[in-house]
């Protein structure tokens, strides 16, 4: 299944939301990603209906299993991307900021070649020139 990079980013929203305060709903994910309040009723709406999310009926949204495993796909990018940035050189909120793009479009392949080369603690093996 394709999914977009906002669907990516709602629910990664979601799984850290869920582990910092145990429960979310939309107004929690509208504050933290300063979006309103009904362009995020509008993508729980559309995460709902892919089953990537589920609704109850106190209106907290919880991951689906499909919804978890795209969610920890995505957030285990940005945290690796993020401190291989960091470890670069490059500043914190820049770092945060670029993996935030880059953990969208960048391939498995590649980033289990990044995390096994940060686990050699080889990141720059190779010739820069």
């Amino acid at each position: 299944m394709k999914i977009y990079e906002s669907a990516e980013d709602y629910l990664e929203m979601i799984l850290v939301l869920k582990k910092k305060k145990g429960s979310v709903h939309s107004i929690d994910i509208a504050r933290e990603m300063n979006f309103s309040k009904p362009s995020v009723s509008i993508a729980m709406k559309k995460l709902k209906e892919e089953n990537l999310i589920t609704i109850n009926e106190n209106r907290e949204i919880d991951l689906t299993d499909s919804g978890r495993e795209i969610a920890e796909t995505i957030y285990e990018r940005h945290i690796v991307l993020s401190e291989i940035l960091k470890k670069l050189g490059v500043e914190e909120t820049t770092a945060v900021k670029e993996a935030c793009r880059i953990e969208h479009v960048i391939s498995q392949d590649s980033f289990e070649k990044i995390k096994e080369a940060l686990k050699r603690g080889n990141y720059l093996e190779a010739p820069l020139s």
